[in-house]
């Protein structure tokens, strides 16, 4: 099959979760037998193909409410004058281009991600925007794509739609490179640990807030920064810098650091709130980190039993606590959650669901 990947910042994947699923799942495909075109917000210096996947750069608006959309007007554009059998859109907010993609006879799911309206970077305008995006990605796309069982629920509980269940996979690591902590100055076990964009469903400030509550002896690193969100990053620096256990790190863009940071965390602290499957979440159970995470559906069905959950900053303290007084403990949690991320979650698995999609999309299904 000719099948086209459109709606994200594309591959090499150096920024969110839809760019590592395209570069997980599209190099598959491509070593399953299929081509696979993948639309990508404009490089200085673009490559033509990557892991056997076709590269396409296209500019985009910088902007918040703009840059998404700009850019898959420009690759829906594209596709119009391409032989393609499928295609796979990628965020709701896309959904007023896909009358297009039907014009031309191309089957097309759309993976409406999580529940972007909540998001508070989103004003009145935005949201109502969102929730209209939501209700024409239902209308018309072949089929929806949900990455949790929640978020299947809400679709069809909201909009009567059926859907299908793929959710993200999780990164396995077995070993932590102790060596690689050592020489960026952190010790395995030494710290708890937060990666995530500075955006206010995150959770970052109430979970920075909570640890300075606490009477914990390791340092919180915290990995992230915020692209449209100033005033939420100043509140969360103002918290840190009133206590010296606390480091902003900004972001991190070397994996092989950032694998070890995951496998070497005392705790990952997890605050993300509105989203399906969080790969955040997922890297995070694969390396074997003892998860405490933001008390939510979604963080539930992830993490079954091998998480702690958290409301407010007093639950974040307690559970901070706990996991220094009981490191062995948290371990046992740390490896739990790694076995459930290599039973329910693997690549190749959530590559051949796709794979079957886009053969029941080409066969009309």
């Amino acid at each position: 099959m000719r099948i086209a990947m459109i709606g994200t910042r594309g591959v090499p994947a150096r920024y969110g979760g839809f760019e590592t699923a395209i570069e997980e799942i599209g190099s598959r495909l491509v070593a399953a037998g299929h081509e696979v075109r993948v639309y990508c917000r404009g490089a200085e210096s673009p490559q033509g193909e990557y892991k056997g996947m076709r590269l396409v750069h296209l500019p985009a608006v910088r902007h918040k409410a703009l840059e998404t959309l700009s850019h898959t007007t420009l690759s829906v554009a594209h596709l119009l004058f391409r032989r393609t059998d499928v295609a796979l859109v990628f965020n709701a907010a896309n959904a007023p281009l896909l009358p297009l993609i039907k014009l031309a006879r191309i089957p097309v799911a759309t993976h409406v991600d999580g529940l972007e309206w909540k998001r508070a970077k989103w004003n009145g305008t935005g949201r109502r925007y969102y929730l209209a995006a939501e209700r024409l990605a239902v209308r018309w796309s072949r089929q929806i794509i949900a990455d949790a069982v929640a978020i299947q629920h809400y679709y069809r509980d909201r909009y009567g739609a059926p859907s299908v269940m793929i959710p993200y996979g999780a990164p396995i690591q077995d070993d932590c490179d102790a060596g690689l902590l050592a020489r960026e100055g952190y010790q395995v076990g030494g710290f708890h640990l937060v990666v995530a964009r500075f955006e206010p469903e995150n959770h970052v400030d109430l979970i920075v807030e909570g640890y300075t509550r606490s009477s914990a002896k390791l340092p919180l690193v915290v990995v992230g920064s915020a692209p449209y969100a100033e005033e939420y990053s100043r509140r969360i620096s103002a918290l840190a810098e009133k206590d010296e256990r606390v480091r902003l790190v900004g972001g991190v863009w070397d994996q092989d650091l950032l694998d070890a940071l995951y496998a070497g965390c005392a705790s990952y602290l997890h605050g993300h709130s509105v989203g399906g499957t969080n790969p955040s979440l997922l890297r995070a159970m694969g390396a074997g980190a003892p998860v405490v995470a933001f008390d939510v559906v979604f963080n539930h069905e992830v993490l079954g039993d091998s998480g702690v959950f958290f409301a407010g900053p007093d639950d974040l303290a307690a559970a901070v606590e706990e996991a220094e007084a009981s490191p062995s403990h948290a371990r046992e949690r740390g490896d739990s959650g790694r076995e459930r991320a290599r039973t329910h979650y693997t690549w190749d698995d959530v590559a051949a669901r796709y794979e079957r999609l886009c053969h029941d999309l080409e066969a009309g299904a």
